[in-house]
């Protein structure tokens, strides 16, 4: 579904040369221990085994709170983008855009808060601008559809760990 969400938007891209933007936040609680999803979370050479469209990974740098990663997605074209990531273990991470050929702006985090009793509370946010023309249909299916199954992998590979 996604590489035709891709598709559509990289066509009318050509047809209209608009940009867009879109922004999502979505929070959930989770059975799960806040350190295992935290690690999970920063795992990012695991990526591509398990979050869909991406289809590799370079740590460009990596220490204990901050990493500068690359990252390659293969829908329908490849894209290429390196984000700037701020960790704080273990309840945070967020990241800025450093470069890439997809986006002109992705900026984002996720919010771990510890309920207790194995449980977490999880906000993800994220904000983007595309360099390409999007209608708001397809970018509202992105956020409906695609952001609960993406933060659904990483629930599911945590609770694997």
């Amino acid at each position: 579904m996604m590489k035709n969400i891709l598709l559509i938007i990289v066509i009318l891209t050509f047809i209209w040369g608009e940009k867009s933007m879109a922004n999502a936040t979505r929070t959930e609680t989770v059975d799960i221990e806040i350190n295992k999803l935290y690690e999970t979370i920063i795992d990012y050479d695991k990526y591509p085994e398990f979050v869909d469209g991406v289809s590799g990974i370079k740590i460009i740098s990596k220490d204990e709170t901050s990493a500068k990663v690359e990252y390659s997605l293969n829908m329908i074209k490849s894209f290429k983008y390196i984000i700037n990531t701020k960790q704080e273990k273990p309840t945070k991470v967020s990241w800025t855009l450093d470069s890439g050929d997809l986006f002109k702006k992705n900026t984002g985090e996720w919010l771990l808060k510890d309920l207790g009793g194995g449980k977490t509370e999880v906000t993800y946010s994220l904000d983007v601008d595309f360099k390409i023309f999007a209608p708001s249909s397809i970018l509202a299916a992105l956020t409906e559809k695609n952001l609960p199954v993406m933060m659904n992998s990483f629930f599911k590979r945590a609770k694997s760990k």
